[in-house]
């Protein structure tokens, strides 16, 4: 068989064809020169990026009879035979299948062996990181102090899988994946070397769905010229990676801008028509909006574009689109994604989500006339809700009436300040009759807050209790002044609270929150500034305490009074 394949004829021979790589064949370069060759590397990166092909280079580069040079010469007999493989002095092996400890240790036995015709003795493991642990432990002594004769170069696709006492062991050098433009420049180099006629789209296509590999890029172009007549066009290209048109997926998301659903599942159902695997279409639709999203952000990185063209009618719907509408679309599509990888029918899920993206994308965005007036007469209600608590004197504590300026009051005095002034007047008119009435419906009060889904809120009151009440208003004490500090800044449970109030009683309470310490400070300051026989009377009765206490008081007073059941 005389053919073979584009890669394994266009695979780089010197430094200079390793693409994309210069921060790696420089440093490779400048060693060479200065005759710097360390006993151990390790190239790691993704499949396709030139790891194996330049550690062949630096065989032939250190046991090329012109050295000391930055590139082989593949022109010497070393060059060649290192080249063709009839030079036994370097000496490629692939860990996948020869991992064990055994093949290691017969390494290890030979390295002491001085080569027999070049220079150096080159141990090239493709694969490393499928090394046993046993064949690693074999290995690292070897490693660590090779032969003046020998260079070990390790090549891996997945180095967080080798031992650290091997990776410290070796000079390391990452290889990036490829972009697209660098691969497509080769490509073209290539078929204008084979007489090869290609579209320029053709190669673009074909380096995107490489995905940094050039290997991948190859085989694929490989691919594409076999299809292909007399030309490799557009749709050769697309058919055999298997994606997507750039038209195709301006028509679908035309559809779903202008929420036409009928165009949409006409697009897609020509897509499955064509044979495309739709998770691989779901891929590109969403490559195809995250595109957007960076051309929309940043218009002059075009190299960062994983999917698409930068053509007209994609920059033309660019403009059109939204970040927010892209962000959920993206949404949408990810989980379309996610479902299909569990099912047998992803084209019903696929179905599902063009037909979701056509209804829903954009509601939140533009509000139709109608929903405008329905806002409007919501606000008004509201606007009529409150001008009728304020005439009825439905009122919230100070701190929810005016949230800023108690903030800043709080924050000089480093606590939460009840309002005294107001505390003491509803003492004043507070009876015993009006608390017992309070304290008759606290329990269907709590319970009504958890049916409105105000758990959390309902919580704040576990350890409350109302402690005194008028006719128009009444005080809770709480245990902790956090809570206390909680419950009377949220204006919305202050208004359910008071609503609540108004549906069991059947009148209108104003409510006053009061940590526990400052209720016993302001009682007793309260006690002081009236008749002892009227204070008593209303702290009795507030306390909601029976005779016998209420005679205690007058007896001993209540500077120091403890009450046991």
């Amino acid at each position: 068989m005389s053919y073979q394949a584009l890669y394994r004829v266009w695979r780089p021979q010197q430094f200079f064809d390793v693409v994309g790589q210069e921060h790696v064949t420089k440093t490779l370069q400048n060693a060479l020169l200065h005759e710097k060759i360390s006993h151990a590397y390790l190239f790691s990166g993704p499949r396709g990026t030139g790891k194996t092909s330049a550690a062949k280079i630096l065989a032939k580069a250190v046991n090329c009879e012109k050295a000391p040079t930055q590139e082989p010469c593949n022109e010497c007999p070393s060059c060649k035979g290192i080249t063709d493989g009839s030079i036994s002095d370097v000496i490629e092996i692939d860990a996948a299948s020869n991992n064990g400890v055994d093949e290691i240790r017969d390494i290890r036995d030979k390295v002491k062996y001085a080569p027999s015709s070049v220079r150096y003795k080159v141990y090239i493991i493709d694969e490393v990181h499928m090394l046993s642990m046993g064949a690693f432990n074999a290995l690292l002594k070897t490693l660590e102090e090779p032969p003046r004769h020998v260079i070990f170069i390790l090549a891996t696709t997945e180095p967080h899988k080798i031992p650290l006492t091997i990776l410290s062991r070796c000079q390391r050098f990452d290889f990036k994946r490829i972009s697209a433009g660098a691969i497509v420049e080769r490509m073209r180099l290539i078929v204008n070397e084979t007489d090869v006629a290609c579209d320029d789209k053709a190669l673009q296509v074909v380096a995107r769905a490489a995905e940094g590999g050039m290997r991948d890029a190859l085989s694929l172009l490989d691919q594409a010229i076999s299809f292909s007549q007399d030309r490799v066009t557009v749709e050769d290209a697309l058919t055999v990676t298997g994606a997507v048109s750039q038209n195709f997926l301006n028509r679908l998301a035309r559809a779903v801008k202008e929420k036409n659903v009928a165009n949409g599942l006409e697009a897609l159902e020509e897509l499955l028509f064509q044979g495309k695997d739709p998770s691989r279409f779901i891929e590109d639709f969403i490559l195809f909006y995250r595109d957007m999203l960076l051309y929309k952000a940043a218009p002059n990185l075009e190299e960062s574009m994983e999917r698409v063209m930068l053509d007209e009618e994609f920059q033309e719907l660019s403009q059109t689109i939204d970040q927010e509408e892209i962000y959920e679309i993206i949404d949408i599509l990810n989980k379309a994604q996610q479902e299909m990888r569990w099912t047998n029918h992803p084209r019903i899920f696929l179905e599902v989500a063009i037909v979701k993206l056509c209804q829903q994308v954009g509601k939140t965005t533009s509000i139709e006339g109608g929903e405008i007036d329905r806002l409007l007469t919501k606000v008004s209600q509201l606007e009529d809700q409150l001008r009728e608590l304020r005439e009825k004197g439905i009122s919230v504590s100070e701190e929810a009436q005016a949230p800023s300026r108690p903030k800043t009051q709080r924050t000089a005095r480093k606590g939460f300040q009840a309002p005294t002034g107001r505390i003491h007047e509803i003492l004043k008119a507070a009876t015993k009759s009006d608390l017992n009435l309070v304290k008759s419906r606290w329990g269907e009060m709590l319970s009504q807050l958890a049916q409105k889904q105000m758990r959390s809120q309902a919580a704040l009151l576990n350890e409350a209790e109302p402690v005194a009440a008028s006719a128009t208003a009444f005080i809770i004490k709480f245990k902790y002044e956090i809570h206390c500090q909680m419950a009377m800044d949220n204006a919305n449970f202050l208004s359910v609270l008071s609503r609540l109030f108004e549906e069991l009683l059947g009148k209108s309470l104003q409510i006053v929150g009061i940590p526990e310490e400052q209720w016993l400070s302001v009682r007793e300051e309260f006690i002081k500034g009236h008749r002892e026989d009227e204070s008593n009377e209303i702290i009795s009765e507030q306390s909601g305490e029976d005779p016998i206490v209420s005679e205690a008081v007058k007896l001993f007073g209540d500077a120091l009074i403890e009450i046991k059941e």
